[in-house]
């Protein structure tokens, strides 16, 4: 197996940027076809949690695990996402905006080795289908942590801003609720 340098691949995905997600998407499918190599670099999953690789302005890379059977509410980004699985699976709920809220309109499940990107004004919901750990890098064209993000309520669908401490609670939960299982 070769060799994830993790650096080099923060390197490759900001110039591929310059030329957009597609670019993006295609770097994160040559590392993602090598799970193995990825999780040497990044660590086999372990507990639930997001780990920033990269932070700017205008890029964000994140390692996520999702614990098992973990939901996460609908929510935009606000930027351009692209999504890879290099452990587990990630099945994405793809929601459009309405005049009160948002509406189911399809979806996409993602194996290990799969990528999958969304546009700027994209909303999805996240779910681990599965009783293991999930891992998965996610990158983002702009400040993942900025403000001026969305969310839904994930009962009612009604539109409330992005509460970032929330998703840091959501996964300390799902991590608990893993532990003890």
């Amino acid at each position: 197996m070769s060799a994830f340098d993790l650096e080099r691949f923060v390197e490759a995905v900001d110039a591929a940027r310059v030329d957009g997600r597609a670019a993006v998407e295609e770097v994160l499918r040559m590392a993602v076809a090598r799970p193995g190599a990825v999780m040497n670099a990044v660590g086999e999953p372990e507990a639930a949690g997001i780990r920033t690789i990269f932070r700017s302005g205008d890029l964000t890379i994140l390692n996520i695990v999702w614990a098992p059977h973990m939901v996460l509410q609908p929510h935009d980004h606000n930027m351009w996402a692209a999504i890879g699985l290099y452990a587990g699976r990630e099945d994405n709920m793809i929601w459009e905006r309405t005049g009160d809220g948002v509406s189911a309109c399809g979806g996409v499940s993602l194996s290990v080795g799969d990528v999958f990107g969304m546009d700027a004004d994209g909303v999805h919901s996240v779910l681990n289908p599965i009783p293991r750990l999930t891992g998965a890098l996610h990158i983002y064209g702009g400040d993942f942590f900025a403000p001026g993000r969305h969310q839904w309520d994930p009962e009612t669908l009604e539109e409330e801003p992005f509460d970032v401490d929330a998703l840091r609670r959501s996964f300390a939960a799902a991590e608990k609720r893993f532990a003890a299982a």
